[in-house]
Order: structure tokens, then sequence, then C-alpha cells
């Protein structure tokens, strides 16, 4: 018997797969090309149904330990401020779904799911591993560094929107850039005035625009990320600069004066390129014989429905869970087992795909679409906003 796993990459899907095998029994050897453990970002949101598989791992104090948890979910018109509708969060989240709505700085995720690995027995962290070759044959994969040959049963790539190991699964190139570039900031709200501190997700949607809030750290911080449309200069792999307030207050000159002062608040901003890939079409997509993908390596997605993170933790219990027997029984049962876990998974993140760039489209309506959007909102907002498909999800 053999129940060893290798997993490239070191973000949120490779450590929350690292840790849900480790679980169940599998030694996993983590390899992350970083000189050391980190993530960049700003915030995520975490619908009931990641909560519900944080929580079944054992993670829920820690969660609510860092996290925020929103009073509910408001959709604004970005150029008026007027309230479009509202979708209750908090205990009303709890009640329909089982568990809550919450929100978090990336970097606290991270650090939650790494400390949970660090504190799991069987399994080995490797730093300073960029993946130089990968082998697979009937009875293991080989994955090659600059230092050394690894050896297991099982590969799982977890290495993000530019994946190297996506190509040893299905080769169709790189990610497609989408035009849209997003404005990231963390913010005390202890540093904003007053009438600008939320504890509610609060989506602004404008003309080719649309920004969003939340609160994450306990409430402490305010999480802002502005979409808007436009296209980069270089190789957009590596697109992640310091932006340039002045920019993007001349980019929403036009916006409602509550949403201009927000902005105008913030002195420093991060900006990032989007990238993607269409929704996946076959579970062709998320693996072939012993090498799975995991999150963005197999279906990176827009962050208009604010699951990316949430489909990469729901890939990890799934993968877990078909892999909790296989590894124990024959190394032949392996690539049935991951056949398993891509029918399993590929149509629900397919699904979450396509519905992050709808909304996308919704997000930045104009003219008597936007008109349209906003009188259907004001109508029925409260069942517009929720996703009870996704939400109710898949259970642990």
């Amino acid at each position: 018997m053999n129940n060893e796993m290798l997993i490239v990459g070191g973000g949120i899907g490779g450590l929350a797969a690292a840790l849900a095998c480790a679980r169940t029994g599998a030694q996993v050897q983590l390899l992350e090309q970083s000189p050391e453990f980190g993530e960049v970002g700003a915030g995520i949101q975490l619908g009931p149904n990641v909560v519900r598989v944080l929580e079944s791992w054992g993670l829920g104090d820690a969660l609510r330990s860092v996290a925020a948890f929103p009073q509910c979910l408001r959709v604004r018109n970005a150029m008026n401020g007027r309230v479009l509708g509202e979708l209750p969060l908090d205990q009303a989240m709890v009640q329909r779904y089982g568990a809550s709505y919450a929100t978090i700085a990336r970097a606290d995720m991270h650090g939650l799911l790494l400390e949970a690995v660090r504190g799991q027995a069987g399994v080995q962290l490797h730093l300073s591993s960029e993946v130089t070759g990968v082998e697979q044959d009937s009875h293991e994969v080989r994955v090659r560094t600059l230092t050394q040959t690894y050896r297991a049963p099982v590969l799982v790539g977890a290495d993000g929107v530019w994946s190297r190991l996506r190509k040893e699964v299905v080769d169709d190139g790189p990610p497609r850039v989408t035009g849209h570039l997003a404005f990231r900031t963390l913010v005390p709200q202890a540093d904003l005035p007053e009438r600008l501190r939320s504890q509610v997700v609060t989506a602004w949607m404008g003309r080719d625009f649309h920004v969003v809030q939340y609160p994450v750290r306990r409430g402490e911080m305010l999480n802002v990320v502005a979409i808007v449309h436009g296209k980069v200069q270089g190789d957009p792999k590596h697109w992640d600069h310091s932006a340039n307030a002045a920019e993007l207050r001349t980019r929403l000159a036009d916006a409602s004066t509550a949403l201009r002062d927000l902005v105008a608040a913030i002195p420093a901003w991060r900006l990032w390129a989007l990238s993607d890939r269409p929704p996946m079409r076959s579970a062709a997509e998320h693996a072939r014989g012993r090498i799975a993908l995991l999150g963005d390596a197999a279906h990176p997605m827009r962050p208009y429905l604010a699951q990316g993170a949430g489909m990469a933790i729901e890939d990890a219990d799934a993968l877990a869970n078909v892999l909790m027997n296989a590894l124990d029984a024959l190394p032949a049962d392996v690539p049935a087992a991951l056949q398993a876990y891509a029918s399993q998974r590929w149509q629900r993140n397919a699904r979450v795909q396509a519905r992050a760039i709808r909304n996308g489209e919704i997000f930045h309506l104009q003219g008597p679409m936007q008109l349209g959007r906003d009188l259907s909102l004001r109508l029925l907002g409260q069942k517009l906003l929720d996703v009870p498909w996704l939400y109710s999800g898949p259970t642990p």
C-alpha cells in the first residue's frame, strides 16, 4: 500500500488539499516554488457552502477568530447611490443553509490553513521547490525540481491561474486576459470617517465599472475592490502594480458622492490584470491519469460571484473523499478515483465560471438595460441576490 501524494502549489487551494487529504490518512508532500509561504490580494468572500466545508475540517473556531460576518449584502446604483436590493446574511444564512456567510482577508485565510497544515500529521512542506519536469506511467508520477525528484501514486496541480501543471492534463495554452483591471485595497476602518465605515457587503454597480466593499479581520478592516475596463502593457502573468489613486478617482468621477468619498479616503491601491478561462467543457480538464488539477489551475474564474477560493476548497474536500480509499488500496485505483473527482466537480465549477461572467456583464450595464436591471432588483432584490443552488452546495 502507498498512501503518498504530491501537491504542487502552496496557496489556498494547495494548502486546503494538503489538509483535507492528510485528515483522511494520506502522506502529503507539498512543493511551493517561493522561498516562503505567503498570499497576495485583499479579501475573500466565503459563502455558506464553503464555511460548511471549513467547519467540517474543524476550522470553525479559527475562522471566527479572524473573519467578519456581515449583516447583509446590499446592492447600490453607483451613479446615484440608491439602494437597489438587499439579501440578509448573518443568521439568515445559518437558518437557510446551515452555515454563516464570512468575509476574510486573503492573507488571514492562507494563514489559517497554513497553521492547520503545520499542525496536521502527515504533511511535509517544501519551499523553493520549482517544478522543472513531470512524468507519469501506470505506477507513479515523478516530479523533478532543481534539487530533487519526488515520486508518488498521485499528483495534484494547485499552482494557480498560470499553472505549470495544467499542460500535463489539458494543453490548451495560456489563460485569456479578460480586459478587466482590479484596483484592490485593505484599509483600517478606524482610519475612515465614521460615515464611510461598514459592516455589510456593498456592491456598487456603475457604467463599465463596479465596486465591492466588505469588512474583514473581525470587522476592523475594510476590503475594497474596484473593477474597471482596461488593457495592460507587458506580461499579464507578472502584472501586479502599485496603482495611482488619482487614476481610479478619475475613472469614477461620475459616480455618486458617497462612492467618490470612499475612494478619495483611500490613499493606496494595488492593481491587477484579471485573467480567466472559458467555463469547463468536460471532466477531461480536471484530471488525466494520475494527475488532477484543483482550483485556479483547473477553472480560473472572474471574481463576480465571489467563489474562486470557495471552489478550490470544495475541490479539495471532494478530492480527499475520493482518494481516501484509493490510496489505501491498489495504485491502479488512483486514475479511476481521479476521474470520479473530475466527474463530481467539473459541471459545478463550469456553472460558477459561467455565472461569474454573466454577473460581470450585469454589473456594468448601461442605458435601458441598466434601468431594467435596477427595476428588477428593486422589485425582486432578495430573490435575485440569493443563490440556492450554490449555497446549498455539496454536503461535506
